[in-house]
């Protein structure tokens, strides 16, 4: 991956995975940060702006729940083609357990993440076509306790 040089005031992926990995000594942040640094970078020029920073980080401290709902699918959909398919989410879920370290999850096991994401899939795509739409998404969370309660836990993790 090539370090893409950006203006002042404005942080590219490098930088953010160095920052990731200070507040999450205890784990691998890289991927994870991978994952968020693409979710703030709207206009994906490999640079995250401070006003692209300060929005993303607004949305997710004070916005409304439709508006962090809207936010974590596009983290979740990575290649940004408007679905979220099974092998997405799992990435993302293996992104955080590998960040939150052994130390946090002792007891998690080499599949957890696959199984809370079969779990959490099932419930999602609504019309069993394999991939889960911006609206399956927010009907789901907003439905289920669960999962509305690991959106909070994942706002942890920002």
């Amino acid at each position: 991956m090539e370090n893409i040089e950006c203006p002042s005031g404005v942080v590219n992926e490098e930088t953010f995975k160095e920052i990731y990995s200070q507040f999450f000594p205890q784990g691998d942040s890289t991927t994870y940060a991978h994952f968020l640094f693409n979710a703030f970078d709207t206009d994906h020029n490999g640079c995250v702006s401070f006003e692209d920073f300060v929005m993303g980080l607004s949305i997710l401290l004070r916005g409304t729940v439709q508006e962090k709902l809207n936010w974590a699918f596009n983290l979740y959909d990575i290649n940004k083609d408007g679905y979220v398919t099974k092998e997405e989410m799992l990435d993302i879920m293996k992104a955080i357990y590998d960040m939150m370290g052994k130390c946090t999850y002792p007891v998690v096991k080499e599949d957890a993440p696959r199984q809370h994401v079969e779990t959490f899939f099932q419930k999602m795509d609504k019309n069993k076509d394999g991939v889960v739409t911006i609206d399956e998404f927010i009907e789901s969370c907003q439905k289920d306790e669960n999962i509305m309660r690991s959106m909070q836990l994942f706002e942890n993790v920002i």
